[in-house]
Formats: C-alpha cells, structure tokens, sequence
C-alpha cells in the first residue's frame, strides 16, 4: 500500500490525537508511535482523509475506530492472537498498555479514586470521545520512532521538510504547538501533562508567549515516585511539562515512578 502525498499532507495538517477536547484530562505526547511499516501509515492517514476530507482542522479521532482500520503485523506468539490494532488494544484478548495503565492511574490519583482493573478501562473506557475524560495529543503528527526517520526516503517534492526529522519539527511546531495552545483556552480542561519532552525550555517559552501571565515552578524528582516536572495554572487548567514517560524504559523498573501519586500531589497543589 502506497502512501499518498495528498492523504499524508492532510494527515500532517488535521491530526492531533485521539479523544474529544471537551475532556478533563490531555495527554500530550512528543509523536504519534509507529510507523516501522509503510502500510500500518497509509492505513492510518487513508482513515483521516476518508472520514474528515470535507472538513479540516486539528482533529481529535476515535482511537477505537483507526485501530479497526490498522493491521497487526509483529511476527511471534500474538501474531495468532491479533488481527488488527485494535483487538491488540481493545479487543477480548487486549494487552495493557505500559504508558496507558499510568495515565490511567494519574487520572485517579487526581480524582482521588482507587484503581480501576486497567485492562478494563482500557479496553472500555480509555479516551473515549464520549467519555470526554482522556484526550490523547501528540505533538508531532506522524508515526516515527526516535531511532529512524523513514520519511526521508519518501519522493514527496512537495513536502521537503521531510527529508529530515529536525526541518520536521522546526517547520511544524510553531503551528502545533499555537493550535494545542489556542484550544487549551478554548475548552479549558483541567489539566495538560505534556510528557516525554524533548524541548523543555522552548516549550515554556511558547506557553509563556501565549500566557503572559503563566509562571513555571520546578517541582524535583523523588525516585521511583513523582517525576520531575514544571507546573503552571493558567486559566483554570494546569499545565505540566516533564521529559519522563509514564513508561519503564528499556523495562527497568527503578525507571518508573507512581502515577496514582502523582495524580493526587497535582491535586493538592
């Protein structure tokens, strides 16, 4: 399956995640994940265009429906197991998801509830747009991993800030970033928690451009347990910035920290 210039560009141009933005609660990542197959991409992209060509502007989907569309396609044991993204994720048989689960418990935290079964909620209820409880963002639109940048050997004359993941960012972020920030004051939720950044200072610059009034504090690490993050309430809603990930990495567990907690030390101010 090829990808299409035109379906792709509309893809760069309208897609910002999965959710509603009336939810309480944006999770703001660095980049869609993905992307190791060309056709898992065109699968996507093909999704967006025919369901929103009509109309454009920064579009939130239902992560349930794309996953329907996508193919599971890594070899071994679940090969068998799953036939699409979204019986990987939602289905009878779903996976856990290892970032999912501790926004999952960050919302609680926040709420002040006790954890749900993960999978569960997961499987049900999970940036649901009729929930309007999680909004999933990326900031950078396109499948990609941080060790490869496939789109450079694409042949898309017109879209020459492809050729390289840093003429990408620089060419997209202003827009994006203005867009998430313009719909932060539209819709006011409650609390946007930008995680697995890269650009912590440029981030704060642009919020702060955009929210003259926003002052940032840094609240420290605590091993294991709360990560460290910038905090500033604008508006109503608190933003959050930090480089970790609610994720173990490489699997290591003395990489992760309590999410649950972290939810409830965001509550409490």
């Amino acid at each position: 399956m090829l990808i299409e210039e035109k379906l792709l560009n509309y893809w760069i141009e309208n897609f910002y995640g999965y959710g509603s933005w009336k939810a309480r609660f944006w999770f703001v990542g660095y980049e869609e994940s993905g992307g190791d197959a060309p056709e898992e991409v065109a699968e996507k992209i093909n999704y967006l265009y025919t369901t929103g060509a009509t109309s454009s502007g920064p579009t939130l989907c239902d992560i349930r429906e794309l996953y329907q569309q996508v193919a599971f396609r890594i070899d071994g044991p679940r090969a068998k197991k799953f036939t699409t993204f979204h019986d990987h994720r939602f289905g009878q048989q779903a996976t856990l998801h290892g970032a999912w689960k501790n926004l999952i418990a960050f919302v609680h935290g926040y709420q002040a509830r006790e954890l749900p079964d993960l999978l569960t909620y997961q499987q049900h209820s999970f940036a649901a747009p009729s929930a309007q409880t999680e909004a999933l963002i990326q900031l950078y639109p396109l499948p990609a991993h941080n060790h490869a940048w496939y789109y450079a050997w694409l042949d898309l004359p017109q879209l020459p800030f492809l050729k390289s993941r840093t003429l990408y960012q620089d060419y997209l972020y202003p827009t994006r970033i203005r867009t998430i920030l313009e719909n932060t004051r539209a819709y006011k939720p409650e609390v946007v928690l930008m995680y697995g950044m890269e650009n912590i200072n440029g981030l704060k610059e642009s919020i702060c451009q955009f929210f003259p009034s926003a002052t940032f504090k840094m609240v420290k690490a605590i091993k294991q347990h709360i990560p460290q993050h910038h905090r500033a309430d604008v508006n109503g809603t608190t933003l959050l910035l930090t480089t970790q990930i609610p994720a173990l990495r490489h699997n290591r567990i003395e990489s992760g920290f309590d999410w649950h907690a972290f939810g409830e030390l965001v509550k409490g101010g």
